[in-house]
């Protein structure tokens, strides 16, 4: 069976600023104000990046008063690192497999 892996996903978190958030959160679930303080980004880009992240279904939000919390989900990293996980496993059973020239 082919594996492909989900190119979208990996486009969103190909981004530095991106993957930075997203490994903030694996940490712990952060708002607005925290992620600004932590990576130096301006107030917009990050909005700008969570959206983006929201819209992968990267993270989650969670209203709290006048802030808003963001979480990763668990659950589609995991996916992904059990795509990537099939593609090596593809790639060990290949090594013997050599397709002949013309």
């Amino acid at each position: 069976m082919m594996t492909s892996v989900d190119t979208d996903l990996i486009r969103v978190l190909a981004d530095p600023l991106r993957l930075k958030i997203v490994n903030l959160l694996a940490h712990e679930t952060l708002c607005t104000t925290h992620l600004v303080e932590e990576t130096g980004a301006k107030q917009t880009n990050l909005s700008n990046h969570l959206r983006v992240l929201r819209e992968a279904g990267v993270v989650e939000t969670e209203p709290c008063g006048r802030f808003t919390y963001y979480k990763l989900r668990p659950d589609v990293i995991a996916a992904l690192a059990g795509q990537f996980t099939e593609l090596a496993e593809q790639a060990r059973t290949a090594a013997d497999r050599k397709r002949s020239c013309p």
